[in-house]
């Protein structure tokens, strides 16, 4: 938009200029619009021309090679609770994948205090959009909140349903959750294998435990002891990593 202010354009090039940017983000090809204007391109400006036919190669560019979508649906780790967005996890796992060039989008779905009935909820509306990947990182709060493990799994299988009902070759990723002593031994235990036994039976990948090396740790979290910080987030992008790259590798090729 700063090329509006620095070169004189008239009403109609202008509008041709706004469809070839909004079809760029679109990535739909308008290269039979842009050829139409430098046919006629006496008419235009000649620095006009030339960005039409940059837009117009960078569009087929993309169009050739599509992107696709992760989506991690989650609660406060996903959301970077305290922290500047970049610095959480899902950011830093989109830094990762720009740097092997993959073709891959990350959206981050992540909201403070959410649970898996909260997921549920969100469903519908995230699967507007095509989704390739979907990491569910929610169930913390359940524990926390003393849901039970039943309600917890319910939800994780339900989420998992309306993914694969929208895209049936959908790669699902269950970050599995533990819950401390204190809400009890029985608790904790059960909670723990919701996550090992709904990935099986539903065949996703599993993420033993999504705060490993840092649950617990003093200078990994916030002074809260609950939500890690910027080294923390590091840590889970590294254990997400581990199990997301070989995915996006193998359905990117």
């Amino acid at each position: 938009m700063v090329l509006y202010h620095t070169t004189t354009v008239t009403t109609e090039y202008g509008q041709i200029m706004e469809n070839c940017v909004q079809s760029l983000r679109n990535k739909v090809s308008l290269r039979l619009r842009c050829e139409h204007v430098a046919a006629d391109s006496s008419r235009g400006n000649i620095f006009i021309l030339i960005l039409l036919l940059v837009l117009s190669g960078a569009i087929g560019a993309m169009a050739d090679s599509p992107r696709k979508t992760i989506l991690i649906l989650g609660d406060s780790l996903a959301a970077g609770h305290s922290l500047d967005p970049q610095e959480a996890f899902p950011a830093l796992l989109q830094e990762r994948i720009n740097e092997q060039k993959l073709p891959y989008d990350v959206v981050n779905a992540g909201v403070s205090g959410d649970t898996t009935a909260g997921g549920v909820r969100r469903m519908p509306w995230l699967l507007r959009r095509h989704i390739d990947v979907l990491v569910l990182e929610l169930g913390g709060n359940d524990g926390l909140r003393g849901i039970t493990p039943k309600e917890t799994r319910a939800n994780l299988e339900k989420m998992i349903d309306l993914a694969r009902e929208k895209n049936p070759q959908v790669k699902i990723i269950i970050a599995g959750m533990q819950m401390p002593q204190n809400m009890g031994e029985e608790y904790t235990a059960e909670f723990r294998e919701v996550f090992r036994r709904v990935a099986k039976e539903k065949r996703t990948e599993l993420i033993p435990f999504l705060l490993e090396g840092v649950g617990g740790k003093a200078d990994l979290n916030l002074p809260d002891r609950i939500h890690p910080n910027q080294q923390g987030h590091k840590i889970i992008a590294e254990t997400v990593w581990k199990t997301l790259q070989p995915i996006l590798t193998e359905t990117s090729k």
